[in-house]
């Protein structure tokens, strides 16, 4: 969560939108599914990627700099032009996002992003050629445009009624951010690319995605091993879910199961041929030392609860609540209403710093809050307010619960909840306190450590040295797409998670 102006962004992550290979030249290709594809990036796309990039740059973590950024936009631009987009590799700008989310997207124009914590699952160059040619292949597919229409015809309260009435806790319901931005054409455009894809159209991508890999060298397999890795994170993340307030990645229950994904990636793989590189090693010094989960400069989720070092802050969420870490936010979800965590300008002003907050989330709406409220959270001058809203499912709540942290820094939950349930929140407002020093500096970065297994060395050995205190058996075997029976040979490299310095 960075410091950052007023933005209830709750915007649904696409992740784990996987891999995908092959070429043209078998004769089994006959077989293949005849898709229709967009044969040039038009001058109104490029403009629409531009002005859209920034945007998603802010909402996933921004850039991750360093070797293992070069490296991603070397492989992306090379799968990128297997595409009939374009053959110069310039015309592609791929990123790596300082993000700890399983994700990865595209958009028109040519920008094409995957996350650093999707990367440290992968295991070798040919699956990461995969996402990516995956990404690409809904872009030439042209599948964004198939629900800009769709999209453009929400309103603030209608998509808020929505998500409060039919599905409290699934951010998917949500086109963005709740202060009228879909009237910005490039925000507009950073939305679509965010949104779950059907069934059809992610499988279309999966074959565009083989035959890219086939055309480029790679092993055409490689989809479905990157599906099989995220198959088994998605049953990990429902396992760690029950002691860990991380919400499940969006892939999970936006796209198609991976687990049935895989066998017909598979079945794809055998029609385009078999045989290519897979790059392994490449890969793995690609990969070392990589970021592994949150950067603690945005802040860091601890079981249920958020804590920022910098910010010098803490809070916990209630039992049962998703809670998912963000540049702009962190986002709070489950079975009794949404909230985010934010902050914004502050003068000293609590009641215009409220007000600001409201306008904010209405947008073009109106919103009337009653009368601020205030009271003292762990020593905190803390103040509140409620508006009531009218929305498609019934009446709903709109709670701002601010902290003033000094003269010139506040914070803030929003909470939206149906009509006389934000205090479900309440246990949260009052969460909120002070991290002392001491506590600040024990929050320390994880990092991914490529290690070569050595003799006598065993999935349960190496599982032992993993940088948590729960699961490290199912996230070391997860990581490396291994089970506790695999055999490890001398030699063979894996990875792991450790501490790193700040």
């Amino acid at each position: 969560m960075g410091r950052l102006t007023i933005n209830l962004a709750l915007v649904a992550l696409l992740a784990g939108c996987a891999a995908a290979g092959g070429g043209v030249s078998s004769p089994a290709n006959a077989q293949l599914k005849k898709i229709k594809t967009a044969t040039a990036i038009t001058a109104t796309e490029r403009k629409q990627g531009q002005e859209a990039h920034p945007q998603l740059m802010q909402e996933f973590g921004g850039a991750y700099s360093g070797p293992q950024a070069t490296y991603v936009s070397r492989i992306g631009q090379n799968i990128a032009v297997q595409s009939s987009l374009s053959n110069a590799r310039g015309d592609f700008t791929v990123t790596l996002l300082n993000s700890p989310v399983n994700n990865a997207f595209a958009i028109p124009g040519g920008y094409v992003y995957v996350t650093r914590q999707l990367m440290a699952l992968m295991n070798d160059e040919a699956e990461l050629a995969g996402v990516l040619g995956h990404e690409v292949g809904h872009v030439a597919a042209q599948h964004s445009k198939r629900r800009q229409s769709a999209a453009t015809r929400n309103t603030i309260l209608g998509v808020l009624g929505t998500v409060l009435g039919g599905a409290i806790g699934d951010n998917s319901g949500l086109l963005g951010s709740l202060g009228g931005l879909l009237q910005n054409n490039a925000m507009q455009v950073a939305q679509l690319a965010t949104l779950g894809f059907s069934r059809g159209q992610e499988l279309e991508a999966d074959q565009l995605g083989v035959q890219y890999l086939r055309s480029a060298g790679y092993d055409p397999l490689a989809l479905s091993t990157v599906l099989a890795s995220l198959a088994n994170q998605t049953n990990l993340d429902a396992q760690l879910a029950g002691g860990d307030a991380r919400s499940l990645p969006a892939w999970a229950s936006t796209h198609p199961d991976p687990a049935s994904r895989v066998r017909n990636a598979q079945t794809l793989a055998s029609r385009v041929g078999s045989g290519g590189v897979r790059n392994a090693d490449a890969f793995y010094t690609a990969v070392d030392g990589i970021l592994y989960g949150d950067d603690p400069v945005q802040g860091v989720v601890e079981g249920n609860e958020f804590l920022h070092p910098d910010l010098r802050l803490k809070f916990a969420v209630p039992s049962g609540y998703g809670m998912q870490n963000g540049t702009t936010a962190v986002s709070i979800s489950g079975s009794g209403g949404q909230a985010q965590f934010s902050t914004a300008a502050y003068s000293g002003d609590m009641n215009a710093y409220i007000a600001a907050v409201f306008k904010g989330v209405a947008g073009n709406a109106t919103l009337t809050p009653g009368a601020t409220q205030r009271t003292t959270v762990n020593g905190i001058p803390a103040s509140y307010a409620t508006a009531r809203a009218n929305t498609q499912s019934g009446a709903v709540d709109v709670t701002v619960f601010a902290y003033e942290f000094s003269r010139t820094s506040a914070f803030h939950f929003v909470a939206l909840t149906k009509a006389g349930g934000a205090g479900v929140f309440n246990p949260m407002f009052g969460s909120v306190r002070r991290l002392t020093g001491e506590e600040a500096a024990a929050i320390r970065p994880r990092r991914i450590d490529v290690v070569t297994v050595g003799r006598g060395d065993t999935v349960a050995t190496l599982a032992r040295r993993m940088a948590y205190t729960s699961y490290q058996a199912e996230r070391f075997q997860v990581l490396n797409r291994l089970s506790a029976t695999s055999q490890l040979t001398p030699g063979q490299k894996v990875k792991i998670v450790v501490y790193a310095g700040r």
